[in-house]
């Protein structure tokens, strides 16, 4: 993890997570000190963590972290009032916002921090395998589209146009999917 963008409304506050997040080797740290700029930075840029210390200047807080959690797939903490933690916490938490009470002690918070990278890490090694698991599906589609082709136009059987495809590309020194794409060009009308 490497970009954290802070929306807190007092310069102490924000100070003191700041310095926290360099040293924890955050290298890109954006402060905001309303809803509305911080909802300007998520659509510009992405990050990983995103730490919300309630009130800000222009609203609460609450909806600026749903709407993070919505748009982003940044770990998000809301620091608030130690009074109104569970109430805001139950609020939030369906949106995998992490409900933080004031005052905050840096070792709650160091493990939160922690918590939150560890999340977050989980959670993009499963988008990734997601995509590579779409793009299996997708390849396998135009490998069967391209045999279907060599079936229906050159009147070969299921097996055959299997091994004509592979033949094609170990002889071609290519991909099953390059080759597979190369049938379907000829192929196709």
């Amino acid at each position: 993890m490497d970009s954290v963008l802070i929306a807190s409304n007092t310069s102490a506050t924000m100070g003191i997570i700041s310095d926290f997040m360099r040293s924890e080797s955050f290298s890109r740290i954006i402060a905001s000190q309303s809803g509305a700029e911080a909802r300007r930075y998520i659509t510009d840029m992405d990050f990983d963590l995103i730490i919300i210390d309630t009130p800000l200047s222009d609203e609460l807080g609450n909806d600026f972290a749903i709407t993070a959690s919505e748009k982003t797939t940044a770990g998000i903490i809301l620091i608030v009032d130690c009074e109104n933690v569970l109430e805001i916490s139950a609020n939030v938490e369906d949106y995998g916002v992490f409900a933080l009470p004031k005052p905050l002690s840096p070792e709650f918070f160091y493990q939160a921090v922690k918590l939150l990278s560890a999340a977050r890490r989980r959670v993009m090694n499963l988008e990734n395998e997601n995509l590579r698991l779409q793009k299996k599906i997708e390849e396998i589609r135009i490998v069967d589209r391209a045999k279907l082709v060599l079936i229906q136009v050159l009147k070969m059987t299921e097996p055959q146009a299997q091994h004509y495809i592979e033949k094609q590309s170990m002889d071609l020194r290519q991909s099953r999917l390059a080759t597979a794409e190369n049938i379907l060009r000829t192929y196709e009308v």
